[in-house]
């Protein structure tokens, strides 16, 4: 069975898991307080040499999101996301049970525009005191769908930020993908420049597990670690979250991981533009989503691991995602079952 479900399907690559051999019989202080940690917020600042950041690991994005969310917001503020984000479709809710509301805009290829954030809050601020307050601006680079911000969205989008005294916070699970995509002209020490916050992922790039939470807004830096205490994201092996990005960065595999995902990514959506299966959103990072019929959708069930990503009466948009253990050898496999797919027909 092929495999092209996720991007964290399997453990983790070897920089890391040679590193966890290495050390797995050594003793550490708990709770972050241990070399491996300080090490990986060394390594990670370094690639943000222009901009003084506060670096927290937690183990997974949703928590991360929540933190970032609690830490920064006052009970009556809101933050601003569209209606693909992952915290308003893809996590249970978890930002909301915060206590904050999500006022939730219309996406233009799963992205924000400064038009829409500027709709959004002069609507939420027209009766003062009787709606919340958005206080924050939420991003997912890349998006949900596989779509990468440029530099002018991004731009555009600190300076309506700015104009109505909102923070921006980035959802970057998977930032490497943005980072790396064809035509971007961004690094990651821009991101810190524009946001206020944001997630660095790392287990969408080959770590077993933790995303970093990076924080430029000084302001913003000062009591993150009792959110994070009061939302159980201090993990007591913390020199484990470390290790994760030490072997992630020390030598740049994050962006070697990045770089090959998309590249697997690239021959697939092309193979698929030929075989003439229906694009349901172009792609430049590492997600690949089509449309198929009912029984191409069957035939592929049976050897492919695959997400369904929209259903209904009148068509079925599915998901194929490429991650670090994805190789050419499989692209080929998988063009063959759907060119079979093509001729498969219900009995």
């Amino acid at each position: 069975m092929l495999n092209f479900l996720n991007d964290y399907e399997y453990g983790c690559i070897p920089e890391i898991i040679d590193l966890m051999e290495k050390v797995n019989n050594q003793t550490f202080s708990p709770f972050g307080k241990d070399p491996y940690t300080k090490w990986a917020r060394e390594i990670v600042q370094s690639k943000m040499p222009n901009t003084k950041v506060d670096i927290h690991f937690v183990y997974g994005g949703t928590l991360a999101n929540l933190v970032m969310v609690r830490s920064a917001l006052k009970s009556y503020e809101s933050i601003i996301a569209v209606d693909t984000a992952h915290v308003t479709r893809g996590e249970a809710g978890a930002v909301e049970a915060t206590g904050h509301k999500i006022v939730v805009i219309k996406s233009v290829d799963a992205k924000l525009t400064k038009k829409t954030i500027r709709e959004a809050y002069l609507t939420q601020m027209a009766h003062p005191g009787h709606m919340t307050y958005p206080k924050a601006v939420f991003m997912s680079n890349a998006t949900e769908y596989g779509t990468a911000y440029t530099r002018k969205e991004i731009e555009d989008i600190r300076a309506v930020c700015d104009e109505f005294g909102m923070y921006l916070i980035m959802d970057g699970i998977r930032l490497g993908s943005a980072l790396m995509s064809n035509g971007v002209d961004y690094t990651l020490d821009d991101i810190a420049r524009w946001c206020d916050m944001f997630v660095l992922g790392g287990t969408k790039y080959g770590a077993l597990f933790g995303e970093a939470v990076c924080i430029s807004n000084p302001e913003l830096q000062t009591n993150f670690r009792f959110a994070m205490k009061q939302s159980g994201a201090i993990f007591e092996k913390g020199w484990l979250l470390g290790i994760q990005f030490v072997g992630l960065f020390k030598d740049d595999a994050f962006y070697k991981v990045a770089q090959h995902e998309l590249e697997m990514a690239d021959q697939l959506q092309k193979l698929l533009l030929e075989l003439k299966y229906p694009l349901y959103i172009k792609s430049t990072t590492n997600q690949i989503f089509i449309y198929v019929t009912p029984e191409e959708r069957e035939y592929l069930k049976k050897y492919v691991l695959f997400e369904d990503w929209e259903m209904n009466e009148y068509y079925i948009a599915i998901r194929f995602v490429t991650s670090w253990r994805t190789t050419l050898e499989e692209i080929q496999q998988l063009t063959v079952i759907l060119k079979q797919a093509k001729q498969y027909k219900k009995n």
